[in-house]
């Protein structure tokens, strides 16, 4: 549950810190004095877009913390999450989380003090709290929002993504045959474009390495003289410049026999007699590598021509294939894969077609089940609704849920009929409401009034909120229309809903009779400080609240100080458990 909430420079709050009780806690208090800008800082600090309007006057920087205690149910939940995302705080039963918005834009969301992305947090605040806005009354209104509502109520969420991966795989498929059905003409003369690569680099016969090969040789080529000269510099010096002065091998050999003699003498000299032999034996394998070396030294202008038409037929491809060999060869291995699948397109594409059908009658199937869950769910919940509305002073409304199905040209299969779908499935999803008696069941839209959607809302939360995991539940005047016969009624539900179901509600109102079921009641006001205007809250004591209700039911006269003990003592003994069993 939200154990503290703390704001600073955020709208008309200076620095603001609320400490909440584990049940139904109510926040009252003049219109425009901060009720709401509250509820926003906790959406913000939640995941909700950023808006830099919300940053205080005056201030550079607005920053809302929220602290949570984590029951056990929480901590199965939250604890894998914290720890795949390494932001497990000190203690494992507290949750802090952070945000802090700038004027410049910039914003940064943290859990447990470590900075996360702005998903993270969303997903995680998802998982702590449940805001229903006043907006959501006009959303009620909306067909497309009811299927939510009825998957919620049903536990079916994990069912509809299974449908939504089907027909997401199903939309792959489909675009895949586009693809291949596009245009045969661009298809012919990209396998013309492709066979001509294919072709060309086939015919080049290149292998990896070539290219350092024919650089190496012509570099030989182009300085045959040079060569020829070096290794004739070589021998001669080796081999002696004529039969009077003696050779390098010749001075060698004599020094290896004087070194003999020296070692007959001297035995320690034995190892460096086998260094010089080692030597002379090198220098004999030299010099005869040398003359073959000479012997295939051969001014050959032919083969240089051919060296240097190869280098640049190797030059060509590479500005137009990739910058070496091996990528060469690379786009040609890939222009013949695509070759081949331009080639068996036809079998390709009856394939898909085939993949498709398949898809669309596994669509149709699994769309199937989920539309007779969804039946059995809503004759469910209708049922519920009604019990609920009967306490709202609705007794003779009827509710229903009408799920169609609509006939589509390549549709789902759903036995012989092609039905429309999408990734919710194949159901048309609206809900149908009679008022009053002797009405005809229609759509919420034409026939609920301002008060009678607030009661509708207030049902549906109700009944919803009982399947709900969420730990805590905020309601931002859903109250709205209600008039004060029913609000004995809404607080009763609203408070029940800790009770046993353990959730922690938070309610913005300005109904008496609601906030007098409050377990911690909070008044928010406005102060002018010099020219700057700031809320305040403050925690309500039984006397506070005395004062707060007589103010909410028009003045603080006797009269509406007796109402107002009235109405705590009415909502004590409906919160007893004697009355509760």
């Amino acid at each position: 549950m939200l154990s503290e909430l703390y704001i600073q420079n955020f709208a008309i709050i200076d620095d603001l810190r609320l400490t909440f009780d584990a049940g139904l806690n109510v926040l009252t208090g003049e219109t425009g004095a901060g009720k709401s800008i509250i509820l926003d800082a906790m959406a913000l600090v939640l995941g909700d877009r950023a808006d830099t309007t919300m940053v205080r006057d005056g201030s550079d920087t607005a920053y809302v913390e929220s602290t949570f205690h984590l029951d056990a149910k929480m901590l199965v939940v939250m604890d894998p999450l914290l720890k795949s995302e390494g932001l497990e705080g000190d203690s494992d039963e507290i949750l802090l989380l952070s945000r802090e918005l700038r004027l410049s834009g910039r914003n940064i969301c943290r859990i447990n003090g470590r900075a996360v992305s702005l998903s993270i947090q969303k997903q995680m605040g998802e998982l702590l709290v449940d805001i229903h806005g006043q907006g959501e009354h006009l959303s009620l209104l909306k067909p497309r929002s009811h299927l939510p509502l009825l998957d919620a109520y049903a536990g079916l969420n994990t069912d509809r993504e299974i449908v939504a991966r089907t027909v997401r795989q199903l939309r792959s498929v489909q675009r895949e045959k586009q693809k291949i059905q596009h245009d045969e003409l661009t298809l012919a003369r990209r396998a013309d474009l492709l066979s001509h690569q294919v072709s060309e680099i086939d015919g080049a016969t290149l292998h990896d390495g070539e290219e350092e090969e024919l650089r190496e040789e012509r570099q030989r080529l182009a300085n045959i003289e040079h060569l020829l000269q070096y290794t004739n510099s070589i021998l001669l010096a080796l081999n002696g410049l004529d039969d009077e002065l003696p050779s390098t091998g010749d001075l060698l050999g004599q020094a290896e026999h004087a070194t003999e003699q020296l070692a007959s003498l001297d035995p320690s000299m034995k190892s460096h007699l086998v260094k010089l032999q080692e030597i002379s034996f090198q220098l004999t394998d030299f010099v005869s590598d040398l003359i073959g070396y000479q012997s295939r030294l051969e001014y050959d202008p032919a083969r240089l021509d051919f060296v240097e038409e190869r280098l640049e037929l190797i030059t060509r491809l590479k500005r137009k294939y990739g910058n070496s060999i091996v990528s060469i060869l690379a786009a040609r291995d890939a222009a013949e894969n695509e070759l081949a699948t331009i080639s068996h397109s036809e079998e390709s594409l009856l394939q898909l077609k085939k993949q498709e059908e398949d898809l669309l009658h596994q669509v149709g199937k699994l769309g199937e089940k989920l539309s007779n869950r969804r039946q059995n769910a809503g004759k469910q919940l209708a049922s519920a609704i009604e019990i609920e509305l009967i306490d709202l002073n609705m007794e003779r409304a009827r509710f229903d849920i009408q799920i169609e199905h609509i006939d589509a040209d390549g549709g789902a299969w759903v036995g012989s009929r092609r039905l429309a779908f999408d990734e919710n499935g194949i159901d048309q999803i609206e809900l149908l409401v009679s008022a009053n008696a002797g009405e005809s069941l229609k759509p919420l839209a034409k026939v609920a009034s301002g008060g009678e959607t607030s009661r509708l809302m207030l049902a549906l939360k109700t009944v919803l909120a009982r399947v709900d995991e969420t730990p805590t539940l905020i309601f931002d005047e859903i109250d709205q229309g209600i008039g004060g016969r029913i609000g004995d009624i809404v607080g009763r539900k609203l408070w029940a809903l800790t009770n046993p179901a353990e959730h922690q509600v938070i309610v913005v109102t300005h109904l008496p009779q609601l906030a007098g079921y409050a377990d911690g009641h909070f008044h928010v006001s406005k102060q002018l400080s010099g020219e700057r205007t700031t809320t305040m809250v403050a925690k309500l004591d039984k006397d506070g609240r005395v004062h707060e209700l007589a103010e909410m039911l028009g003045t603080d006269d006797q009269h509406a100080r007796g109402a107002a003990e009235s109405i705590l003592r009415q909502a004590a003994i409906n919160k007893s458990p004697t009355t509760i069993s």
